[in-house]
């Protein structure tokens, strides 16, 4: 490690995790590095995906919906609305309508998170400003799936890197807090107004096909930040758990986690002390484990939950050495 290096993780890193020290061991150091090594590579991923979510929805509102006029929901489909009403520029609608969210972010979620998403918004705004993005189909439909499509992928990407681009759902956070209600129902109630208001300002026609546009944006978001694996948590509760264990990490080659746990039935009450069986699947291999279980033990509970995402322990299958 040069010296210019160890200075800046003395000054950042060790500096803020031991305030009151002046020399730090190598151990220390080590660690320091280590840490200051994982902030840069999670500071460079942001910046990549911020920038891919940036061009994306670029694409979406320049290539696809502002030349038909179609909109969205949220706070980019008040700008579009806006635009389409008002001939003023989306870039400025963009940063304006945007701004209080960016406050009420500072608020609900953190300083870094505005920051992030405040520079993001105006990086948007001065690109769909300065550059041109040639239209690329007059089909209707296809617009609006498309449209969708990158604009909603834009703002998955953008929360994959920690900011958002769109800050409708600042305020479904916030409401949701305060008020008690759903962030769901805070994000359909807020986009039901504004297509009402495109149907009413602009046409009916436009406004269904909006609907279409907000629809393939919404999925795609979840399909950008959740994933293309949809993970299942099972939990196993059995007289044989010892086996569908072994069977599990042996045979499947997954993780575990084993919870001590009782289990009562009958009249009386009666229990019995087990092991659970708690692991992680992905879609795909529900069939097997559930042909596994069978198995075992056709008597078996079995409690699937969908899991939004993991980190660390072993979801995929290890590479067995041979």
């Amino acid at each position: 490690m040069n010296k210019f290096l160890s200075k800046i993780i003395e000054n950042s890193v060790l500096k803020n995790k031991y305030e009151s020290k002046e020399s730090y061991s190598s151990f220390e150091k080590a660690k320091g590095f280590r840490i200051f090594k994982i902030d840069l590579n999670r500071v460079i991923k942001d910046i990549v995906l911020i920038s891919l979510g940036i061009t994306s929805a670029a694409i979406g509102l320049k290539s696809f919906l502002l030349p038909t006029q179609f909109i969205d929901g949220g706070a980019t489909g008040i700008a579009l609305l806006l635009t389409e009403l008002t001939k003023l520029e989306l870039s400025s609608l963009l940063i304006i309508i945007n701004l209080p969210f960016v406050i009420l972010g500072y608020n609900v979620v953190g300083k870094k998170f505005a920051i992030k998403t405040g520079i993001a918004i105006s990086i948007l705004a001065l690109v769909t400003h300065f550059f041109t993005f040639p239209p690329i189909t007059n089909d209707k439909l296809l617009v609006s799936v498309f449209g969708g499509f990158f604009l909603g992928a834009g703002i998955g990407f953008s929360v994959r890197g920690g900011a958002v681009i769109d800050g409708t759902e600042v305020l479904a956070i916030y409401l949701s807090r305060k008020f008690g209600v759903t962030m769901g129902d805070v994000i359909i109630s807020f986009n039901v107004l504004i297509f009402s208001v495109a149907a009413y300002t602009l046409s009916i026609e436009t406004a269904l096909y909006s609907m279409i546009t907000y629809l393939a944006a919404s999925k795609t978001i979840d399909f950008v930040i959740e994933g293309i694996d949809e993970y299942i948590g099972i939990t196993v509760i059995s007289a044989h758990s010892e086996e569908i264990r072994e069977m599990i990490t042996t045979n499947m080659h997954k993780g575990v986690t084993v919870y001590k746990g009782k289990r009562g039935f009958g009249k009386h009450g009666h229990v019995d002390d087990l092991d659970i069986i708690y692991t992680i699947i992905t879609r795909l291999e529900i069939s097997k484990i559930n042909t596994e279980i069978e198995k075992i033990d056709p008597n078996a509970f079995v409690i699937m939950t969908n899991v939004k995402d993991t980190r660390g322990g072993m979801v995929k299958k290890r590479r067995l050495k041979h």
